[in-house]
């Protein structure tokens, strides 16, 4: 364990954590996070950054490209950022991707796919399914990735390619991954009182702001009960002190029940979506570069 650990740790759960569980509207969560990765988060030096567009619905879903400093060959990274389908934003997690750039020698792709309350379910997820189709072309095939609801996207965009025969993606990968939107997980419970970020009380709050009436079900929201049948692999993480550490669980002893390759791994007290703090944490830097391992190796599968 790293001294950083414990200290990032108390960090959150005495700033972060009862701020998420107070904070009454999504401009006041937009606002914060993304000054808070402002402050805190730091791409690596000669990272290049620039924004286009996706022509879709008769308009342009924005996107942010990540380039690191000595780009290779191979498969571009498609990341779909966190924030409970309301808040959050490539900008949140640029540096965290451009980290994972770094290791890999990979771009990556970023889209600023629609948020909840203005956007309801599906839009978040027909936004990924566009973003894929304009780069599942690429030479060297794509990587699908994301964080918390992002990774929940990740995985329920798995299922919608797979259950349209479309070109299947050279892996996919999650952190923290919220697959199901029930929240009928045990660890919801069980480690309300751990989890140093997320507060347990809020969660039926946001699904109720993401899906607003629509099926908690549908495996578009709820990919753990999508079919996976001939999918590509997948590598799932997640903190053992976490209340989502259950969606990580099922989810993938859904995937190998099914035929799915699974890197599962579970670590011990590190707190939501840990890689984010590449800068700080020690731990975060050894998940990155695990992960970058996974994403090349693919290549030679």
């Amino acid at each position: 364990m790293s001294v950083m650990r414990p200290v990032l740790n108390l960090w959150l759960r005495l700033t972060e954590k009862p701020y998420l569980a107070r904070a009454t509207t999504p401009e006041r969560l937009r606002r914060s996070f993304e000054m808070k990765a402002r402050l805190f988060f730091r791409a690596p030096r000669g990272t290049v950054y620039h924004a286009s567009r996706i022509i879709h619905e008769d308009q342009g879903l924005p996107v942010l490209h990540i380039s690191p400093a000595r780009p290779g060959d191979g498969p571009v990274i498609l990341y779909f950022h966190g924030g409970g389908y309301v808040f959050g934003s490539p900008h949140t997690h640029k540096a965290m991707v451009a980290r994972l750039c770094a290791e890999t020698g990979l771009r990556a792709v970023l889209p600023d796919y629609r948020k909840a309350p203005e956007h309801a379910f599906p839009a978040a997820i027909e936004d990924a399914l566009a973003a894929y189709m304009a780069v599942a072309e690429h030479p060297g095939g794509v990587v699908i990735g994301g964080d918390s609801a992002g990774g929940g996207m990740a995985l329920a965009l798995l299922g919608e390619i797979t259950r349209l025969g479309a070109r299947q993606p050279a892996g996919v990968f999650a952190f923290s991954p919220l697959t199901d939107q029930t929240y009928c997980g045990d660890s919801i419970i069980t480690n309300a009182k751990t989890d140093v970020v997320l507060p347990a009380r809020r969660v039926d709050e946001m699904a109720g702001m993401y899906l607003q009436g629509q099926g908690a079900g549908d495996p578009r929201a709820s990919p753990l009960r999508a079919d996976f049948t001939g999918a590509c692999p997948v590598w799932l993480t997640v903190g053992d002190t976490e209340i989502l550490l259950d969606d990580t669980r099922r989810m993938a002893a859904a995937l190998r029940g099914q035929g799915v390759e699974v890197s599962e791994h579970v670590e011990h007290d590190l707190p939501h979506v840990w890689p984010l703090f590449h800068n700080l944490l020690p731990e975060a830097r050894v998940t990155l570069r695990d992960l970058g391992r996974w994403i090349t190796s693919l290549s030679r599968l």
